[in-house]
This record gives structure tokens, C-alpha cells and sequence, in this order.
């Protein structure tokens, strides 16, 4: 299973948006340089998160966008079940009708693949933006530690 640009870049830019939304609509153009990610890619995968509500958009001069919900409450399964689709490392998984797979019952690895399509879920639905944002947070603080200016 691999998560494509989609995902990557959507979860990125929504915790670009959970750590910049303080200050406001946050426009896309301020994400995309940020996160040296192509504003029209962005664009498309606003309006699909968006679309499921996760974020809401305000237009006008200082218009942008906004998290739908306090970033506790989204976590990175649902950004990535957004912009992905289903998290599963088989089609068996996500049905089980024998048209998919006429060896479902006897399968001995379809066991495997819905252990494994549950722990990555479980994770992935484990880690809320406020945690990918706190940490990236953290990531700043100890970069501008190692700094020492000579004058």
C-alpha cells in the first residue's frame, strides 16, 4: 500500500492550515509556497476536502480557508480516506462477495490483509492534525535552537 501525492500533499497543507489558522482564512497561495506545492494541485484537493468537511472557504479580500473542526477532531485517516478512498491493502478487504475474489473463504492471506487494513487504520485514525501540528512545532523549535549567530 502507498500513499500517493494526494494524500501526502493534502495532509501536509492541512497541517500547514491547523498551524497558520490563528491569523485567519489562510489562503491557498500562502499553503502552496509554504509547502512548495503547485497552487492549482491544491485547489483540487481543497475542493474535495471541502466537500467532505473538513475545511470551509471564505471568500472576499482576506478570504481563504478555514478547518471545519477544532484539529483535534480531524485525523489523518480521514484526510487521507478523503483525498485516497478506502485504506485497504486488498480489494478483498473492502468486500468480501466472492466476484472480487472467488477464494475468499479459503484464503489463508485474507486473514493477513484485514489485520493489516485494521492496524493501519487504527493509526492513521490515531493521530489527530493537532498532533502533526504540535510536533511540526517541535520540529521548528529545536532546528532555531542549533542556531548560533557570530558577530
Amino acid at each position: 500500500m502507498k500513499i500517493s501525492t494526494r494524500g501526502r500533499y493534502g495532509l501536509r497543507a492541512m497541517v500547514d492550515l491547523a498551524i497558520h489558522q490563528d491569523s485567519g482564512a489562510i489562503p491557498l497561495r500562502e499553503i502552496a509556497e509554504r509547502q512548495q506545492i503547485s497552487e492549482q494541485y491544491l485547489e483540487q484537493l481543497f475542493a474535495n476536502l471541502r466537500k467532505a468537511g473538513l475545511v470551509k472557504s471564505v471568500r472576499g479580500a482576506h478570504g481563504g480557508y478555514l478547518l471545519n473542526r477544532d484539529a483535534d477532531e480531524i485525523t489523518a485517516g480521514d484526510v487521507l480516506r478523503t483525498l485516497e478512498g478506502p485504506i485497504a491493502p486488498t480489494d478483498c478487504v473492502l468486500d468480501n462477495d466472492e466476484d472480487v475474489c472467488s477464494l475468499i473463504d479459503k484464503c489463508v492471506t485474507h486473514e493477513l490483509w484485514v489485520k493489516l487494513q485494521k492496524q493501519v487504520s487504527e493509526i492513521l485514525d490515531s493521530v489527530t492534525l493537532r498532533d502533526l501540528q504540535e510536533r511540526a512545532k517541535e520540529l521548528i523549535r529545536n532546528k532555531n535552537k542549533g542556531l548560533m549567530y557570530h558577530i
